[in-house]
């Protein structure tokens, strides 16, 4: 049995943008590059609570959109002089499909 669910079409995030989804584990910023590589990580920001699924995506990286706060996608760690880091969630693509892996929101929504 899979351990991943399909949280939707590829063609449905475009490009340096994202999607929100809502999980029991909080909400969950769903990004994509130009490459067409898909990241996962918690949509709030740890400085002051931002959406960063509202942030300017580039490159690997998302800017938070209140105070500029630039995150690595690949890790969820703050880059530059700025501290802190968001949960990164394992995600990959099939078939078209955004799938995401289960047992981590499982495990998110557990410790809150």
């Amino acid at each position: 049995m899979s351990n991943f669910i399909d949280i939707g079409a590829l063609g449905d995030i475009p490009q340096q943008g994202a999607r929100l989804v809502k999980t029991a584990a909080g909400c969950i910023a769903i990004f994509r590059t130009v490459e067409d590589k898909v990241f996962a990580l918690d949509d709030k920001c740890p400085h002051k609570g931002g959406p960063l699924s509202n942030g300017i995506q580039h490159g690997e990286a998302v800017t938070c959109p209140l105070h500029n706060w630039v995150f690595d996608l690949n890790t969820g760690a703050a880059q530059g002089a700025d501290v802190g880091q968001v949960q990164t969630y394992p995600v990959k693509v099939e078939n078209g499909r955004v799938l995401i892996d289960k047992n981590s929101i499982a495990t998110k929504a557990a410790a809150a």
